[in-house]
């Protein structure tokens, strides 16, 4: 990946516009966003693809490196030798006479090139009037020698202009066409097509001969692909080859729209699956995923235990005092579980916060599942392979850490079961009328005690409208107490329904932020990757 940094600046001495380097950075961009969504083996293929241009490019764009390929028999060779204008390598018709790449050099070329192309044979034309041009001539593809078409394999992918030579016999021979012409049809630009051995042939059968090769390159997507018809032999036509090669050599565009063309390809292996349009997250499903979250969460528990648990301190707070000692005994519902309420213990600062709730059972799991499966299908629909399998591989990405998550939010959520006000009062209210009655209760014992000792008539017993005051304070202690304890009963139960309500909209809020930082986030993160990989990868393929 350095080299193609290193070479940009050349990139753009050559190319102008820049639109190399432009395809280079977006390929590079959609390697590293497809990198962990789509098929590994593609991506690395297209990470493949990004280092040939970047080691071609550390070579230099002044040298245009031209193949000669074909099958045994169509006189590579012996093209060849005519184009370098002497004899460099052996000829033959009958076998294969090319094991080993040859190379025909033009110029001042660089010798690391020829190395990186790992040509051994190497010969230089004296030829002032072309410059940076190498020339090889490949062994035959079909040759029952396999070191032949490894090396054709080799160096196929990697020159800049191919030329497939053919003759008259096998120019239609289907592993030509179905091995190398079909699969390189993306580079109809980087290729030319040549009709040897046309002096075997009369006129009229010779251009016969070129349409239907013509035809033929059509039929594989090669429209583009110019045909010459060439004698090695005679030299005719052999004119029109060398101003065709001499032509791209000139410009220096060939190795840079070769390279354009692998990055276009390496991109096309990064825009699978960017048609159709997703329908994102819906608000149906986001609402399923958050009950469902919830009711695994333990909400319907914590928000009957908030109710529960301010009725009971409610009475603890404003009931007949001698009725909170039984209450006492009760434990609270919150405390049961751990859960903090602004006024009973907290949890040390150090540590994260956990409930004593159970933790969800089987059928509570399999609908937490389900709702995720169901968010990242709906969130997925319309899209083609592998998208919806991403999708909802984010989906259930954090499946088995949410139980702790989920606890942990219950645990932190601020309840607000906080102390009404008028607890105060009510609770000095009910002190009073207990000390009321006392008082009765005491001073009508004391007066037993008097008239057992006959001495009721020595301290008179003041009477509120004819109630006598000891008898009025015990029972109108007793009852107003208990009627106070009935009203604020009906208070706290009505209190106990809103503190649950806001308990429930704190426990939601807190599910919530977990639902979309577990799941819903790294769906909608999947599918902007998709928007984003497919954007480049179109920027890529120019």
């Amino acid at each position: 990946m350095s080299r193609v940094a290193d070479a940009l600046p050349r990139v753009r001495r050559r190319d102008p516009a820049g639109s190399l380097d432009r395809l280079l950075e977006a390929l590079r961009e959609a390697v590293d966003l497809a990198r962990g969504s789509l098929d590994d083996a593609d991506v690395d293929v297209a990470a493949a693809l990004l280092d040939r241009p970047g080691e071609r490019l550390g070579l230099g764009l002044e040298t245009t490196v031209v193949a000669l390929g074909g099958p045994t028999g169509a006189g590579k060779s012996t093209l060849f030798n005519a184009l370098a204008g002497s004899e460099l390598v052996a000829a033959s018709r009958r076998r294969p006479t090319t094991s080993k790449a040859t190379a025909a050099v033009w110029g001042d070329v660089p010798q690391p090139l020829l190395d990186w192309l790992g040509v051994p044979l190497r010969h230089a034309v004296d030829d002032p009037t072309v410059d940076g041009l190498v020339l090889l001539d490949l062994p035959d593809f079909d040759s029952v020698e396999t070191a032949h078409h490894v090396e054709v394999d080799r160096l196929v992918p990697i020159v800049d202009l191919l030329v497939w030579v053919v003759d008259p016999q096998k120019y239609a021979d289907a592993s030509l066409h179905e091995r190398y012409l079909q699969p390189l049809a993306a580079h109809a630009g980087s290729m030319l097509a040549v009709l040897n051995q046309a002096d075997t042939l009369a006129a009229p059968d010779r251009e016969r001969t070129r349409k239907d090769l013509g035809r033929l390159l059509e039929a594989d997507g090669l429209e583009r692909v110019p045909v010459l018809a060439v004698s090695a032999a005679t030299g005719d036509g052999l004119d029109a080859l060398q101003q065709a090669i001499r032509d791209r050599v000139a410009k220096r565009e060939a190795a840079v729209a070769r390279l354009s063309t692998d990055v276009a390809m390496a991109a096309q292996r990064l825009a699978v699956g960017c048609e159709g349009r997703a329908g994102g997250v819906g608000s149906a499903e986001r609402a399923r995923l958050h009950a469902a979250l919830g009711a695994a969460a333990g909400v319907p528990r914590v928000v009957d235990a908030v109710r529960k648990a301010h009725r009971r301190r409610g009475a603890l707070a404003t009931g007949w005092p001698v009725a909170r000692r039984v209450r006492r005994f009760r434990p609270d519902p919150l405390k049961r579980l751990h859960l903090g309420d602004g006024g009973g213990d907290t949890e040390p600062s150090d540590m994260l916060p956990r409930t004593s709730l159970p933790g969800p059972n089987a059928v509570l799991k399999s609908g937490v599942s389900s709702a995720c499966r169901s968010l990242a299908a709906s969130a997925s629909e319309g899209l083609p392979d592998p998208w919806p399998r991403v999708v909802r591989r984010a989906a259930v990405a954090n499946e088995d850490a949410l139980p702790d998550r989920l606890d942990q939010a219950v645990a932190g959520a601020d309840l607000r079961v906080t102390k009404p006000r008028w607890w105060v009062v009510a609770n000095g209210a009910q002190r009073l009328l207990a000390l009321a009655a006392l008082a009765g209760l005491l001073w009508l014992v004391a007066l037993a005690g008097l008239g057992w000792l006959r001495l009721d008539d020595v301290i008179p017993t003041p009477d509120v409208l004819d109630i006598p005051l000891p008898t009025l304070l015990l029972g109108g202690g007793i009852l107003l107490g208990l009627l106070l304890a009935a009203l604020a009963g009906l208070i706290n139960r009505s209190g106990a329904k809103r503190r649950a309500r806001r308990a429930q909209k704190a426990l939601n809020a807190r599910i919530e932020q977990v639902a979309d930082e577990a799941i819903t986030q790294p769906v909608t993160q999947a599918l902007e990757a998709r928007t984003r990989l497919c954007d480049t990868a179109k920027r890529a393929a120019g």
